[in-house]
């Protein structure tokens, strides 16, 4: 069968797996999701109830990182996979520490608890990290920890972009443009209607 792809078009999760869907040239059925109205099949199909989630015939990936991995699997044509152990370390890092700082700046108001400027300054220690590993890409060529970290970089940009824009980040800033400017970004980002039982799924990609 076609894996069944559940997403949400403005998750950075989701994104990230759908730019390994396109790298792989991977199809999949992909059912948009309101996550403000789960469907019931997306329930009892992801065990976290998270975006975004696949369904194959061997069973059920809910995590974006290991969708990721399965589909370059399949096919790698970019060599995604061919990557220094020190792309894994900036992928936990940015999963971790980067977007639990990325919230708090964002989400400030679910966060009483924290200070937001507090939380934007721990998470500009990780972009100064990228900043100082990156020349046109991360690794001098595209891996997967490019394409599993820049939708986590353009989503704490887009909290204030003109703050992001006047940092001293010039290769962080030019790779998140170039990004935002690729064909990949526009085959991830078209509007998808909402899945609705009974109805057909897109085909993705």
């Amino acid at each position: 069968m076609t894996p069944v792809f559940y997403s949400f078009r403005r998750c950075p999760y989701a994104m990230r797996a759908r730019l390994a869907l396109v790298s792989a040239q991977v199809p999949v059925c992909l059912r948009e999701v309101v996550l403000k109205d789960k469907p019931q099949a997306f329930l009892n199909a992801s065990p976290s109830g998270t975006v975004p989630c696949l369904v194959t015939d061997q069973g059920v990936i809910d995590e974006s990182l290991d969708i990721m991995i399965w589909a370059l699997k399949q096919n790698d044509p970019e060599r995604l996979l061919d990557m220094p152990d020190t792309g894994w370390q900036l992928i936990e890092t940015c999963d971790g520490p980067f977007k639990a700082a990325l919230d708090r700046t964002k989400y400030a108001t679910r966060y009483p608890e924290s200070d937001q400027g507090v939380a934007r300054a721990q998470a500009a220690e990780f972009l100064y990290a990228l900043e100082a590993q990156l020349s046109e890409s991360l690794f001098g060529k595209a891996t997967l920890a490019d394409l599993a970290i820049l939708p986590f970089v353009r989503q704490f940009a887009f909290i204030d972009k003109p703050w992001f824009d006047a940092q001293d980040w010039p290769r962080l800033q030019h790779w998140l443009a170039q990004f935002l400017a690729s064909d990949a970004f526009s085959a991830i980002m078209p509007k998808y209607p909402q899945w609705q039982p009974g109805h057909d799924a897109v085909g993705f990609p």
